[in-house]
């Protein structure tokens, strides 16, 4: 899905479906992510709750300048259809791009990680 096929780095995904659903909300089909067109939860503001494969098609913007993970873990493609890099949202909020490590605001797709 990348632009090689050469590995970088990779991260942990707690296996919080172990343990208690109400101690860790995140658990098992409870995702929400909000993402907004400006800096600091500013402007135009969606919800989603689910995979979206092409972000302009829904959100209108092909940049995502913030967004808030409310709950699960996210995974942010730079092109549609889960295409490009990949940056990885634990639950928190991102008033930049550069809080996910983004280069620039550009998000195509994303979606929710569901198996770990």
């Amino acid at each position: 899905m990348g632009f090689s096929s050469c590995i970088r780095s990779c991260r942990v995904i707690p296996m919080v479906s172990l343990f208690c659903t109400v101690c860790h909300p995140t658990v098992q089909g409870s995702y929400r992510l909000r993402i907004y067109e400006k800096t600091d939860f500013n402007g135009h503001m969606m919800e989603f709750m689910d995979d979206c494969p092409c972000v302009s098609d829904r959100f209108h913007h092909r940049h995502v300048y913030s967004c808030n993970v409310m709950n699960g873990y996210w995974i942010f493609y730079e092109y549609p259809n889960y295409r490009g890099r990949q940056y990885f949202l634990r639950p928190g909020e991102y008033r930049r791009y550069r809080d996910w490590s983004a280069t620039c605001a550009i998000v195509g797709s994303f979606r929710r990680v569901t198996d770990f």
